[in-house]
């Protein structure tokens, strides 16, 4: 005998039901959800962490490179791990305060761009799926242990942090960090030089990151020792701007012409500047006037001489 429709729908949505209501192993004293304080601590941690990442690439690399915090997850170290590509760079690092492994997995291809900026290239890379070189891992070695020196910095508020680089690795699935159902932070970086984008995440044991807040009164030891970590992550951070590359440019007075003046522009034409010629040009950086000069020449080259410098509040 047939079922009627109804029946066999209603059985199926029985059977549903009976699915979802199966209870499941729950560990209340390792919730993998973050409070809503704990979430927002950290989020502004590891967006002060990109932002002076971002710079350490610029400088190092010599390319205007942008890094941004994504997204702030706890999961289990399972979970993660099962996420990622493979193969991929995944850096081992050690938590020197507790001996704990966190860990930065970054593309491969990322890292081979790194290592084509820092020879002196284009940032072309290399599309193939190996393994670095000796050589190339330990320029991003470096490259990776000066961006997570200032993770001491920028977790100051939030537990003391100390992270050095270990090893590495490119099959994540045979890595065995912690153990499987221990509960992780992670963070997920947005790296950007022109047109290219990559995507790399940082992992750190969630019993370190969810310890209470350092206390709002300080005693005298811990407020020195952030007045210290500050003042050092403020003197690279400065050193690291004067090696950023900029554009500089020389600029007269804009003039104020019609749509049909553009439109009717033909070869030959003569387009009246509003710059008198006693007027110095403007010297600008980023659309910032600083600087006027005056146009000349330097042997074969145009060339311009600074006559005032502009005064801005610091």
């Amino acid at each position: 005998m047939s079922v009627p429709e109804p029946a066999v729908r209603g059985a199926s949505a029985s059977r549903r039901r009976a699915g979802a209501a199966e209870p499941r192993p729950y560990d209340f004293r390792r919730p993998l959800t973050l409070a809503r304080e704990q979430s927002r601590r950290l989020e502004m941690a590891f967006e002060r962490f990109a932002r002076l990442w971002g710079t350490q690439l610029s400088s190092r690399l010599r390319v205007p490179y942008t890094v941004v915090a994504d997204q702030l997850v706890m999961r289990t170290y399972d979970e993660y791990v099962s996420t990622l590509p493979s193969p991929t760079l995944m850096v081992l690092c050690q938590v020197e305060e507790t001996r704990q492994v966190a860990a930065v997995q970054i593309p491969v291809a990322t890292a081979f761009v790194w290592v084509d900026y820092l020879f002196g290239g284009t940032g072309i890379g290399d599309d193939r799926e190996r393994e670095l070189t000796e050589i190339e891992f330990t320029v991003v070695r470096d490259l990776l242990q000066r961006a997570l020196d200032d993770l001491g910095y920028t977790f100051a508020s939030v537990v003391p942090l100390t992270v050095k680089v270990r090893s590495v690795q490119y099959n994540p699935q045979f890595v065995q960090a912690v153990g499987a159902s221990e509960p992780v932070v992670v963070s997920s970086f947005t790296f950007s030089v022109g047109e290219r984008h990559d995507v790399a995440t940082l992992m750190l044991p969630a019993d370190l990151m969810l310890t209470e807040p350092a206390s709002d009164e300080p005693d005298a030891a811990r407020a020195a020792e952030l007045a210290r970590v500050h003042a050092q992550a403020r003197a690279r951070l400065e050193t690291s701007v004067q090696t950023v590359p900029v554009e500089v440019a020389v600029r007269f007075a804009p003039s104020v012409v019609h749509p049909r003046d553009v439109g009717d522009l033909k070869v030959g034409d003569v387009l009246p500047l509003g710059h008198p010629a006693s007027q110095p040009l403007d010297v600008v950086v980023d659309g910032v006037v600083l600087a006027r000069a005056a146009a000349g020449s330097h042997g074969s080259r145009l060339a311009c001489q600074v006559v005032t410098v502009e005064e801005y509040d610091a």
